[in-house]
């Protein structure tokens, strides 16, 4: 008996969760096909470029998680084209033929055409992207402590774009960094003039929450000493200063870009597959004209009559799509297919310590409860006990000593062939 081959590419939320349940069941072979190695647990990124955590701690290899599969392959290349006609993907290490295609590539950085705002920020969509803003972070000090002089305000003004759960939790945490940590690291620098700048194209943080979160959130990030610049368009950055539509300049060397994200789309469809950057699928997450290619997660355009304009881009809307198509891919009879109904299982988000707020579909709260319901999901979520364990002691050292010893500044270095 001939197994149907499945390739599903990428290997995030949607990707991974729909893999696993394919894992070790008998009537399908499943290559998964990803960039990179390992998944990222994406929600930890800021804590990673704020030096609480160490990038291993949140990051997973695939060959490990599916080390005893006897129906999953995993291949490292990046996916350049897809050819539906021919049931064929061209990779840049080589071609691949499927009877099914899962498309699960996700999402990235919107900078919204903006290249010279692209090169010259920090996006957070990857563990490297996280490790880069850690590296300039600390570097910067150790260049000031060198200098002994304030030489350039830009190092002084770290600027977050974007007051979404991802800008919250950086602003927050860098403010505690600032508090707590980096006056000990070094002692002989004034950091009151180091300011968090929270920048936000919405009246109130965490736009897409309860009032009561985004009240309480706008709160926090004042107690921290967070500026929030409110209802403010960045309109362009020249690797020095920040311009914004009202015709403010801030001077910065640091610049984080968390306003948006835009899929992942892959070469070979038409523009009526596509919406937004997404591609547009039925209720079983199907593409609209193909038979055997399907879309979950971020990068799937499903209209539902709960929700007529797409799915939100969140972890729950790609893990339950995974295993709701993976079910159905298990069920012979196509016709007794599930369609994809999404529950809202609520928000939540963390602006520092004993500071967060929750938003559950029949429940909200905020302060010290939220932020110990949030510390535990996310430690439920991540993928095995070893992690969970270092990620704990990691939390429990560092609210207990408000410390971390986690700041490593590491920069691969090229090798001097001429030194030899």
């Amino acid at each position: 008996m001939v197994r149907e081959k499945i390739i599903v590419v990428g290997g995030g939320f949607a990707g991974l969760q729909f893999a696993r349940k394919l894992n070790n069941k008998t009537g399908q072979k499943v290559m998964m096909i990803d960039k990179v190695n390992h998944h990222m647990f994406q929600p930890l990124f800021y804590q990673v470029a704020c030096g609480r955590i160490e990038p291993s701690n949140i990051s997973f290899p695939f060959r490990k998680i599916f080390q005893k599969s006897r129906n999953i392959q995993f291949r490292m290349t990046e996916v350049l084209k897809v050819i539906p006609e021919e049931n064929k993907i061209i990779c840049e290490d080589g071609t691949f033929t499927y009877d099914k295609l899962v498309i699960a590539t996700g999402c990235k950085t919107n900078f919204f055409g903006n290249e010279k705002m692209a090169a010259l920020t920090f996006g957070m969509k990857d563990t490297q992207q996280a490790i880069s803003i850690r590296n300039h972070v600390l570097l910067t000090f150790e260049k000031l402590i060198i200098e002994r002089k304030r030489t350039d305000d830009g190092n002084w003004n770290i600027v977050i774009v974007g007051s979404g759960p991802t800008g919250v939790e950086l602003a927050g945490a860098f403010s505690e960094m600032k508090k707590e940590i980096l006056p000990r690291d070094y002692p002989h620098m004034n950091f009151n003039d180091l300011k968090i700048i929270l920048i936000s194209s919405t009246e109130q943080p965490l736009d897409n929450m309860s009032e009561e979160a985004q009240v309480k959130s706008e709160e926090y990030l004042k107690e921290f000493g967070v500026d929030f610049m409110k209802g403010e368009f960045v309109t362009n950055y020249d690797g020095d200063k920040i311009y914004t539509k009202s015709g403010k300049e801030i001077p910065t060397n640091t610049v984080i870009w968390a306003a948006g994200v835009t899929g992942n789309v892959l070469e070979g469809f038409n523009e009526n597959e596509v919406f937004h950057n997404r591609y547009r699928v039925d209720r079983f997450n199907k593409l609209q004209h193909f038979e055997n290619i399907y879309a979950i997660g971020d990068i799937a355009y499903m209209e539902t009559p709960k929700y007529p304009k797409g799915h939100p881009q969140v972890a729950n809307v790609a893990i339950h799509q995974a295993k709701n198509l993976a079910d159905n891919f298990l069920k012979k009879d196509s016709e007794k297919w599930k369609e994809y109904e999404y529950n809202d299982l609520g928000s939540m988000a963390t602006v520092g310590k004993h500071r967060a707020v929750v938003d559950l579909p029949k429940f909200k709260f905020q302060g010290l409860l939220a932020w110990y319901f949030w510390m535990f999901l996310h430690l439920m979520l991540i993928l095995s006990v070893r992690n969970k364990l270092a990620i704990f002691f990691n939390w429990m050292w560092s609210y207990i000593n408000k410390d971390s010893s986690l700041r490593l500044i590491i920069i691969p270095k090229k090798h001097d062939y001429t030194e030899q």
